[in-house]
């Protein structure tokens, strides 16, 4: 019996979109539904429409999310600049696009204000959560940062 050797770049774009998939959706409907007062069904359509969007941006997200990182640990390599690091990423990244699925699924101006807010004031935990679960996720595919940081 022989194994597969999947190139480090399939196995670390793949921990990314599995990592941003599984955590988008849960984290995602739990904000739509429970503090933005979304309909259960407008946010299950807001988080299937989200699914493909969260594929195309996973990887790229996860090298930003690295540089930025990267970029904090040059300030400061405590635990405590590698959460804010983490926070930055993702709000910096996640809410504009964001608010264009909720856009896209027909929530009104109130709802997508709402739970862009929302999910910004919870960036500090979703952020640094979500940083987390990715590097657990990357163990699991036996990959670490995506990228070096640029600078």
């Amino acid at each position: 019996m022989s194994v597969i050797k999947v190139p480090f770049r399939v196995r670390n774009a793949a921990a990314d979109i599995f990592a941003m998939v599984v955590f988008s959706f849960i984290t995602g409907m739990m904000i739509e539904v429970f503090i933005s007062g979304m309909s259960f069904e407008q946010s299950l359509a807001s988080r299937t429409l989200s699914i493909p969007i969260n594929i195309a941006i996973a990887w790229p997200y996860g090298m930003f999310r690295d540089y930025v990182i990267g970029w904090g640990r040059k300030l400061s390599p405590t635990r405590w600049m590698k959460g804010l690091s983490d926070m930055v990423a993702y709000v910096v990244f996640q809410s504009p696009i964001y608010a264009c699925i909720l856009l896209a699924v027909g929530a009104n101006k109130e709802q997508i204000i709402a739970a862009v807010m929302s999910n910004i004031l919870v960036s500090g935990a979703l952020g640094v959560v979500y940083g987390q679960f990715l590097e657990f996720c990357r163990k699991m595919f036996r990959v670490t940062a995506s990228a070096q940081p640029l600078i």
